[in-house]
C-alpha cells in the first residue's frame, strides 16, 4: 500500500507539472521573411540573411531546323548521306543576378548557364558569366566591339556582323546624357580565323556609344595580333609574319514611331585588316571548294605568304511590331574578303550575302512560338580556277518560354 500510494502521487505531480508547462508562454521561432527588392526592377529578392539582391529566371526553348536543302556537290546536307538532313535541338537556360550597392556603385555578379541536346548530342556549358562594380566588368560575354546581332526570331542561317562571346576586362566611362565610352582588352582566341600559334597578346578594343530616346548608335575599334602557327612560320619564305591587324564598325538603331513599341531598324558596317572575326562569322567559316569537288582553302587572318587578309561586311535589319503579340523581322548582311596568296600565288576575292526572315507570335507573355527561313550564296573568284558557289536554304520552327 505504501509503494502503491507513492507512485500515484509521482503520477500526479507529473500530470499537475505538464499542465502548469502548457500554460507557460512559448517563444516563437525565428522566421526569415523573404523580402522585395524594388532598387534594380521587378523579380528581385533579398537573399535571406543578407542585404543581396537576387533574380532568378530561365528559359526554355525547342526547335526543329531543316538544314541545306540545296547544292549537291555533297557541301548540301540532303546530299550527302552522312550530314544531318535536320537538327533537332531542346535547350534550357538558367539565370542567376545578384545586385549590391555600394558607395562605389552597384557590385553585380551575373551567371547565365545553358544546357542543350541536339539530335541526342548533349552540352553543356557557361552561355555568359561576368563581374560588374561600378564602371567596371570582367568575365565571359559579348565583345565591346559588337553593335547590333540581329532581329530575327532564330536565325536559321549566319548573317555576316560582328558577335563573339570572350573572356575579358573593361571599363566603361557614362558621360550623362545617354553617352558613353569603354576601353577593354579581351581574349585574342575568340577573334582568330586560320591558324594561330599560343596567345601572346590580347586583342584591345574601343567604343563610343550613345542611347536616346530615338535609338542608339555605336563606333567601335579593335587591335589584334595576327600570329601564325609554327607550322607555317617554319615553311613561310620570309621567316616570321607577325604584325598587328585591326578592324573598325559603325552602326545606327533607330526606333520607328510610327508603328508599334518594340519596332526599329538598324544599320552597321565594319572593315578589317588581319581580323575578319570582326566583320562577321559567316564569311570567316567559309572553305572555297572546286568544280571538281576539290577543297582549295579557307579564309584566314593571313594567306600563304603571310600577308594580311582585308575585309568588309555590311548588314542591315528591322523589327516591326505588327499587333500586340505577332512580330515580323527580316535582316541581312553581304560580306567581302581579299586574301593574297590564297592557291599558290594566286589571289582570292570571295563574297557572301545571307538573308533571314521570321515571324513570331506571343499569345501569353513569356511564351512565343514562331517560324524562320534563310538564304545564303558564298561564291569566290581564283584567276585560273574554277570554283563552285555555295548556295543554303534552311527553315525552322520554334516554341520558347522565358521565365
Amino acid at each position: 500500500m505504501k509503494l502503491k500510494g507513492l507512485m500515484l502521487g509521482v503520477a500526479a505531480a507529473a500530470t499537475a507539472t505538464t499542465a502548469q508547462a502548457a500554460d507557460l508562454p512559448v517563444a516563437p521561432e525565428p522566421v526569415d521573411y523573404v523580402r522585395v527588392c524594388d532598387a534594380y526592377g521587378s523579380r528581385f529578392y533579398y537573399i535571406p540573411g543578407t542585404e543581396t539582391c537576387l533574380r532568378v529566371g530561365g528559359r526554355l526553348r525547342t526547335q526543329f531546323v531543316v538544314n541545306n536543302v540545296l547544292d549537291n556537290d555533297g557541301r548540301g546536307n540532303w546530299s550527302d548521306r552522312d550530314s544531318e538532313g535536320y537538327s533537332w535541338l531542346t535547350r534550357g537556360y538558367a539565370y542567376l543576378d545578384a545586385r549590391n550597392a555600394t558607395e562605389f556603385g552597384t557590385l553585380r555578379a551575373y551567371v547565365g548557364l545553358r544546357m542543350d541536346i541536339t539530335n541526342g548530342a548533349s552540352g553543356f556549358k557557361l552561355d555568359s558569366g561576368y563581374i560588374q562594380w561600378g564602371g567596371l566588368t570582367a568575365g565571359y560575354l559579348g565583345s565591346n566591339f559588337n553593335t547590333y546581332t540581329g532581329q530575327v526570331f532564330m536565325g536559321v542561317v549566319t548573317r555576316d556582323w560582328a558577335d563573339t562571346t570572350v573572356n575579358q576586362i573593361a571599363y566603361t566611362a557614362a558621360f550623362g546624357n545617354g553617352f558613353s565610352a569603354t576601353l577593354a582588352v579581351e581574349d585574342r582566341s575568340g577573334h582568330e580565323v586560320g591558324a594561330y600559334g599560343g596567345t601572346r597578346m590580347p586583342d584591345f578594343v574601343a567604343a563610343l556609344g550613345v542611347s536616346q530616346g530615338w535609338g542608339s548608335a555605336q563606333l567601335s575599334g579593335a587591335l589584334h595580333q595576327v600570329y601564325p602557327d609554327a607550322a607555317f612560320n617554319s615553311t613561310n619564305a620570309s621567316g616570321s609574319e607577325d604584325s598587328l591587324g585591326w578592324a573598325i564598325g559603325a552602326g545606327v538603331n533607330v526606333n520607328l514611331p510610327f508603328a508599334n513599341s518594340g519596332s526599329n531598324i538598324f544599320f552597321q558596317g565594319f572593315y578589317a585588316d588581319g581580323a575578319l572575326k570582326y566583320i562577321g562569322n559567316g564569311i570567316t567559316g567559309v572553305s572555297v571548294v572546286s568544280s571538281t569537288g576539290t577543297t582549295l582553302g579557307s579564309v584566314a587572318d593571313y594567306g600563304g605568304n603571310g600577308d594580311k587578309s582585308t575585309g568588309y561586311s555590311l548588314s542591315a535589319g528591322v523589327y516591326i511590331q505588327a499587333t500586340p503579340t505577332i512580330g515580323l523581322a527580316v535582316d541581312g548582311s553581304y560580306a567581302h574578303v581579299d586574301q593574297n596568296d590564297f592557291v599558290g600565288a594566286t589571289d582570292a576575292d570571295i563574297d557572301r550575302w545571307a538573308i533571314d526572315g521570321s515571324v513570331q507570335w506571343e499569345p501569353v507573355s513569356g511564351f512565343v512560338m514562331g517560324a524562320d527561313i534563310g538564304y545564303s550564296n558564298t561564291s569566290a573568284d581564283i584567276s585560273g580556277q574554277s570554283v563552285n558557289d555555295l548556295d543554303e536554304l534552311l527553315f525552322g520552327v520554334r516554341m520558347q518560354r522565358t521565365f
